[in-house]
């Protein structure tokens, strides 16, 4: 199987892994297929709903990854204004 496949190749709940075991681009990328195939609109309503509820996990796992990023990003900050911070700078 090729890095660009999603799935196992099995049909039922386990045709995919966890979306909470997935990188941030995976899961994106997926998410993108998700949507691709929601568009085609070819599929029976169960099989909508599957994919939907799909897409919903690979969407609430990118914004968990991007809030913890922007986390890490504003803590880096924060901590690099207090190393360059001198006792000057403080407000009389």
């Amino acid at each position: 199987m090729t890095a660009d496949a999603f799935g196992t190749g099995q049909a039922g709940d386990k045709a995919f892994p966890p979306a909470g075991e997935l990188t941030y681009e995976q899961a994106r990328d997926e998410l993108i297929e998700t949507v691709r195939i929601l568009e085609l609109g070819q599929m029976s309503l169960d099989e909508s709903l599957h994919y939907w509820e799909r897409g919903e996990e690979l969407a609430h796992r990118c914004e968990e990854l991007l809030a913890g990023a922007s986390r890490r990003i504003e803590e880096a900050l924060a901590q690099r204004s207090e190393n360059h911070s001198s006792p000057d700078d403080e407000p009389q």
